[in-house]
């Protein structure tokens, strides 16, 4: 038996040896001890690791790199606090101002309590305003001017104006025309810049895709334009059957869209997004990404040529075509709400607020619908009469050879339908004021009541020509028109006394 323990125990010993000079072991101890809070390496385990240590430090660094490396929910943080605190120094600075006006004994912390409070008011309201929970009293402040002062020609233009657009700050404003020409303006300092036309070769290498047929005469007449919230992106569109994506910091052409079967007659970006919506007489809607550069979604549905389109914060596109339809279309759930006009052809369209929405039509009424009905809560007609010049008596026959005596010799003057055509409607932003433009040479301000009461008119503006197009200030202190001699979508009337531009037209608002 002893000598079988004595054999035993020198197997043991030789295993223990051979465990305690085994480099694998060696590291995997190295690695355990390393693990534990309290291990302090030495210069002797640095020389044993050798290439080890080299190997991971590195990677300490990156872990490093990486802890301090800032995520998107941080940033966010970051910005609300600076922005918070932009708020209080501008109202800290009101109050220093006040107390050396009036002069004020107040606690500071009691002062800064209310200031928190009127702060956290002007978020709500802010953010209430934004979503279109709240609707801004602007019409009951606007003064009708006593003179023509107010309006004054900004941007002259070869061919009629098809097409405005307004930054989200009112500092920036856009026009495109029959001719292709795409001007940008400053609104603060009036500098004018035109947006110029790539090569062939660029437009094929930003995805343009050759037209055939008429289309190619005209090529470049753009029909459409629109501008991203972030003032980043400008959207144009024509008879090319295409959508130009154009960089406004550069004034350069970044992409070509296509997939339109016919002319593309309106744009419009979703708020707050790079989400493009697009319009054709093709009958379909189609969805773009700017960002991505990249076709999402066809909406089919309209029976007709597509004329007009809006769309608000939410994904809810409203549109409106010569089927006498307007859609509005729920993009996530992919349906849509069809609207039917009473009689004739639906020319313009806009949104009031998610809920309700304003049209113009070619018989020269306006209608105001909700989403709750599918017919007009109101309608006004004829709110833009235009009528053409008598003719002499001397040139007109008192009997015709059957002895019927016609109706123009007894009418002073003739309805004209070209010219009450309403061709353009605008709402500004979250806020009761709309107006309306055609041929007749004015626009008319429009005070939108509450609960969907139907609206009712504030006064006219003059302007002689075509109102192709309508743009409000976000602010509401001016409201810009695109005219030309001939309306947008063809050449049914001409007024060669108009001058092609665009027309800033200020809004004298109360205090």
């Amino acid at each position: 038996m002893s000598k079988k323990k004595t054999s035993h125990q020198k197997n043991n010993k030789k295993r223990v040896s051979s465990a305690e000079h085994d480099s694998f072991s060696e590291r995997g101890e190295h690695k355990r001890h390393r693990r534990g809070d309290e291990y302090i390496p030495s210069d002797v385990d640095e020389e044993e690791s050798g290439d080890e240590s080299g190997r991971e430090e590195p990677r300490r660094g990156e872990v490093e790199f990486e802890e301090f490396e800032e995520t998107p929910a941080e940033k966010k943080y970051r910005l609300a606090q600076s922005f918070l605190e932009t708020l209080r120094e501008k109202e800290r600075r009101r109050e220093e101002d006040k107390d050396d006006i009036e002069g004020s004994d107040e606690e500071p912390r009691n002062r800064e309590g209310e200031r928190d409070s009127r702060i956290t008011e002007l978020l709500q309201q802010k953010q209430l305003e934004d979503s279109s929970r709240v609707r801004r009293s602007i019409a009951s402040r606007v003064r009708k001017p006593a003179t023509n002062e107010g309006c004054r020609l900004l941007v002259k233009h070869w061919q009629p104006v098809t097409a405005v657009a307004v930054s989200e700050d009112d500092t920036l404003g856009f026009s495109a025309s029959k001719d292709g020409t795409i001007v940008h303006w400053d609104l603060d300092h009036g500098k004018t810049e035109k947006y110029h036309w790539p090569s062939d070769e660029v437009l094929k290498a930003h995805g343009f895709r050759g037209i055939q047929g008429v289309a190619t005469k005209k090529k470049r007449n753009v029909l459409a334009l629109a501008v991203s919230s972030d003032s980043r992106y400008l959207a144009t569109g024509g008879l090319d059957r295409h959508v130009h994506l154009w960089d406004i910091r550069t004034r350069q052409h970044v992409q070509a869209f296509p997939g339109h079967k016919g002319p593309v007659s309106c744009l419009t970006f979703r708020l707050g997004t790079s989400e493009l919506f697009s319009g054709s007489f093709d009958r379909s809607i189609k969805i773009w990404n700017a960002d991505d550069r990249t076709y999402v979604n066809t909406l089919f549905g309209h029976k007709s040529e597509v004329l007009a389109i809006d769309s608000l914060r939410k994904e809810r596109v409203l549109t409106v075509g010569r089927d006498r339809e307007m859609h509005l279309w729920k993009v996530p759930e992919e349906s849509q709400l069809i609207f039917r006009a009473p009689a004739s052809s639906l020319e313009c369209c806009c949104f009031i607020n998610k809920d309700e929405f304003l049209t113009g039509s070619d018989d020269g009424s306006i209608e105001v619908w909700n989403v709750l009905r599918k017919k007009p809560v109101s309608v006004l007609k004829n709110v833009h009469v235009a009528f053409k010049e008598p003719k002499s008596r001397s040139t007109i026959p008192d009997e015709l050879p059957n002895g019927h005596i016609e109706e123009d010799a007894q009418a002073p003057c003739k309805p004209s339908s070209a010219l009450s055509w309403v061709s353009s409607v605008a709402v500004c932003n979250n806020s009761d004021l709309a107006a309306s433009g055609a041929g007749n040479g004015s626009i008319c301000l429009w005070a939108i009541e509450d609960q969907s009461r139907g609206i009712r008119p504030l006064f006219e503006l003059p302007q002689v020509g075509f109102v192709n197009s309508l743009a409000f200030a976000r602010s509401g202190k001016f409201l810009i028109a695109g005219v030309g001699k001939e309306p947008r979508l063809g050449r049914w009337g001409r007024t060669p006394a108009c001058k092609n531009g665009v027309f800033l037209h200020t809004l004298d608002l109360e205090k």
